[in-house]
């Protein structure tokens, strides 16, 4: 049997191992037409004890909600050294829809957390993201990236305002270890970085019944809480963080609960009709609100510029950041490639890694994801492309593994929910 370990890998006893990380994914058919996930992972078992005879106990790790998720009849895969649920029995498909139409939930535990605490948190925090959080006031939230000297992309954040004294940036579950390393390099004296992502368990509740169905357990009313603002109220009594963030185009909550109470909160939730959805489901809803995956469309070899996400970029805000002169630089003299959206005109899906081919089949782009889009219709994706392809409506031709496909660029995202959609 393998040991338990909590979800950063520490053992409950002598000794420690951790290991993080996450890679991108997508969607094949098998024969017969079923989609699966194809990627960096294995499949290790849907039941218990298979699971526990497949797994290797020195690399795979448990969050908090793993018991949940085997006894649910999740599809256990190896996501970056995590025994997490690709999907359950239902499928990808009908979990991607009860988002769309009802009320899913997530295990995104993986996650990690970083509190800053003291008097210079903020010129800490300010100094390492690129967007401003001098605009933030306790309560409220953040989008942003974090960049390097060179303006590349160090991972992509959210930042929480909890105090003038305490903000909290939640980074990608592959860069924990790499942020923590940037973050420290970059302290101002008086202020402390504590690591929250052993103890801290993420719940993400998304779809058109989300708020209701969190507001009935909280037994208060969350309408009021705005897009990127956060709150503290409790749900199965158990006291949460609730933020109106998330990863799927849809309104809804991300939880941030003590690791020891994430299955009671979880498992009330599912009680009260939220729908276990995996990580396959996640990436289609978010290919579909085209949202950048880390690792897949932003990278430390892209910039914010590059990547679409000039607006986080403030470079006249006070103090400066890490990467500024780097990407002044870039924006006086304009980029060479852009992350375009795609749509593929007629049959077929590509992948990352695809190439998009130029004059006389040269390629000149590289496709960073791609798969169905199960609410819009039809095959999209997104792909770094030379200036001169990226404008709406430019044709493309799509190299893979021998077959060439056509498409179109599509400007903004390729789903807005219909409270946006209307705007």
């Amino acid at each position: 049997m393998v040991s338990h370990r909590d979800r950063r890998g520490k053992r409950r006893g002598p000794g420690k191992r951790r290991v993080r990380g996450g890679a991108a994914y997508g969607l094949r058919r098998r024969a017969g037409g079923r989609l699966h996930r194809a990627g960096p992972w294995r499949i290790v078992a849907a039941d218990a004890e298979a699971t526990m005879a497949a797994l290797d106990p020195s690399t795979l790790h448990k969050t908090p909600l793993y018991d949940a998720h085997v006894a649910a009849g999740g599809k256990i895969v190896d996501f970056g050294g995590f025994a997490m649920p690709v999907q359950y029995g239902d499928g990808i498909l009908a979990e991607h829809r009860a988002v769309r139409t009802d009320v899913g939930i997530f295990d995104v535990s993986h996650m990690g957390e970083a509190d800053f605490h003291g008097p210079t948190a903020f010129e800490t925090v300010q100094g390492l993201i690129t967007n401003d959080a001098g605009r933030l006031d306790d309560g409220r939230a953040l989008y942003t990236v974090v960049c390097n000297a060179e303006g590349g992309i160090v991972d992509d954040c959210i930042v929480y305002r909890f105090a003038p004294d305490h903000y909290r940036i939640v980074v990608n579950a592959a860069n924990i270890d790499k942020d923590l390393a940037f973050f420290r390099r970059h302290l101002s004296q008086g202020t402390k970085l504590v690591d929250r992502s052993a103890e801290t368990a993420l719940v993400a509740v998304q779809g058109p019944r989300a708020v209701a169905l969190v507001s009935e357990l909280a037994r208060e009313d969350l309408s009021a809480v705005p897009s990127f603002g956060f709150s503290r109220t409790t749900v199965a009594g158990r006291p949460v963080v609730a933020a109106r963030t998330g990863y799927t185009g849809e309104d809804g909550f991300e939880l941030f609960v003590e690791a020891d109470d994430a299955r009671a909160v979880w498992d009330a939730l599912v009680e009260a009709g939220a729908k276990p959805c995996g990580l396959g489901a996640r990436d289609t809803l978010r290919l579909e609100a085209r949202l950048c995956l880390y690792g897949n469309d932003i990278d430390e070899t892209t910039t914010p510029y590059e990547a679409g996400l000039g607006w986080t970029v403030k470079l006249d805000k006070p103090g400066g950041f890490v990467g500024r002169k780097a990407l002044a630089r870039q924006k006086a003299e304009g980029v060479t490639r852009k992350l375009v959206g795609f749509r593929l005109e007629g049959r077929g899906i590509v992948r990352a890694g695809a190439e998009v081919l130029g004059d006389g089949q040269t390629p000149v782009g590289k496709v960073t994801s791609g798969g169905v889009a199960p609410t819009v219709g039809g095959s999209i994706g997104l792909a770094y492309v030379p200036k001169a392809l990226a404008a709406p409506d430019t044709r493309l031709r799509i190299a893979q593994r021998g077959r060439t496909f056509d498409a179109r660029v599509v400007k903004g995202p390729f789903y807005r929910r219909p409270a946006e959609a209307s705007r």
